[in-house]
């Protein structure tokens, strides 16, 4: 396969997406039936220049993360997504790997959580995708790289977001994470990415490596779902912190909200605008 089938690809997928059904505004004076080139970078997190070189065949080696966002961005089918993988040079991920895959159908929903703070995890509590007001209320997730992307890595190496705990609560926070992380290791032994996390975090953070050999059960799940957190601009607010599971897909969905009109759903609200009007201007 030619080193621009991939870019060719997906430039052909861009054009066949109409822009309402993945949330982006159509304006009067619009040409285009399918999406921008700019509009697609920023479903997938990627910039317009990379996406350009992609779609040329000037960069023809894309991630497996990259593929993903693309996958997930174009609402790709399971079998559009496997070719994308393999004109890429990469295996489809197989049952051994955590997956990372937004099903159409979660992505709906999501679409229909837009102006709510969201964010997704995989099992191995890797950033899947952020939406804008999360960004907005927890700190942009865009810059995120590498390690940084996973939750456990920023919680035990120090990168805190906007929740305040205190040191009972964020030791407690940190147990929970790293014994789910030890079951996510059970369900995919095979996993390569998963070994390189674990080993990465053992000898980086001597808490996760106490924690890891433990021979405590996991916690039990947190009882409390009210979290407080520290915007900037916003003050502080206390918000109802749901974690929804995607059994099928094992994803971790998180999901903040505030009662109807509380102070909190106030300043929430204040909060939301305030990160994300700039993408609206």
């Amino acid at each position: 396969m030619e080193s621009w089938e991939f870019g060719r690809t997906v430039r052909r997928w861009r054009d066949r997406v109409a822009p309402a059904t993945v949330g982006v505004p159509v304006g009067t004076r619009r040409r285009a039936s399918g999406l921008r080139r700019e509009e697609l970078a920023a479903l997938a997190g990627i910039s317009a220049d990379y996406l350009t070189r992609l779609e040329q065949g000037r960069a023809t080696t894309p991630s497996a993360q990259v593929v993903e966002a693309l996958a997930r961005s174009l609402r790709l089918s399971a079998t559009e997504r496997g070719l994308l993988y393999r004109l890429a040079g990469h295996a489809t991920p197989g049952p051994d790997v955590i997956p990372s895959r937004v099903t159409p159908s979660i992505q709906r929903l999501l679409d229909r959580l837009s102006h709510t703070p969201v964010i997704v995890y995989d099992a191995g509590w890797t950033l899947v995708l952020a939406n804008a007001p999360y960004n907005a209320l927890m700190g942009d997730t865009t810059t995120w790289r590498g390690l940084a992307r996973n939750a456990i890595w920023r919680n035990l190496l120090g990168h805190h977001n906007r929740t305040v705990h205190t040191p009972e609560e964020q030791a407690d926070h940190e147990a929970r994470l790293v014994a789910d992380l030890r079951l996510t290791a059970a369900r995919y032994p095979a996993d390569h990415a998963l070994k390189r996390l674990i080993a990465d975090l053992t000898q980086q953070s001597p808490r996760f490596a106490e924690l890891w050999e433990t021979a405590d059960p996991p916690p039990l799940p947190d009882p409390s779902k009210r979290k407080l957190i520290d915007h900037p601009a916003a003050g502080r607010l206390t918000l109802d912190c749901d974690a929804l599971l995607v059994a099928q897909d094992d994803l971790r969905i998180t999901v903040y909200t505030a009662e109807p009109g509380t102070e909190d759903a106030e300043r929430l609200a204040l909060a939301i605008v305030l990160g994300t009007q700039t993408l609206v201007d």
